[in-house]
């Protein structure tokens, strides 16, 4: 038993020493090396030495934190990105949304301007307009007229007035 319990008062001691070797930061000290970092994401052998003077502290602890503060930086403005890209998304999707409402209505008052002008132009022999939402006149089949948009328009606007006025 004495064995294992030298072995073990001789670890707590390795242990002790080696964590009170490595000096834990003041808020001071943190402080300055924050606003260090902020003009200065890399650290350059002087300025790490000037650092270490200054703060007291070993070259290599500088060295780490500055490590760490990069590390911890980056992460922070690849979740910042992620935030932005996602609201984006968000937006974009919105108006996606908002726009197909809209095509659908469009794509609806198209539908009834075209029974509109069918019904209009159908009298005794007359056939119905052939309407196509990507021209830019309307053909009418009977005796190869063309029906300008302003006139449909009219017409539509003339009907709908009168059915819904």
């Amino acid at each position: 038993m004495n064995f294992f319990h030298s072995q073990n008062q001789q670890l707590s001691k390795h242990q002790s020493s080696s964590s009170s070797r490595k000096k834990r930061l003041t808020q001071d000290q943190v402080r300055l090396l924050e606003r260090t970092f902020t003009s200065n994401r890399k650290l350059e052998p002087e300025l790490k030495a000037q650092l270490a003077n200054q703060l007291g502290v070993p070259p290599r602890q500088i060295s780490i934190w500055y490590q760490n503060k990069r590390a911890r930086w980056k992460t922070q403005n690849l979740e910042l990105d992620y935030n932005t890209l996602h609201l984006k998304l968000e937006n974009v999707l919105a108006d996606r949304r908002r726009l197909e409402r809209e095509v659908a209505q469009l794509q609806e008052e198209l539908r009834r301007a075209q029974q509109m002008v069918f019904d209009l132009n159908r009298g005794p022999a007359q056939p119905p307009v052939n309407v196509s939402p990507n021209s830019s006149s309307l053909d009418e089949e009977a005796g190869g007229e063309v029906l300008q948009l302003d006139e449909l328009y009219a017409c539509w606007y003339s009907a709908s007035g009168s059915a819904w006025g």
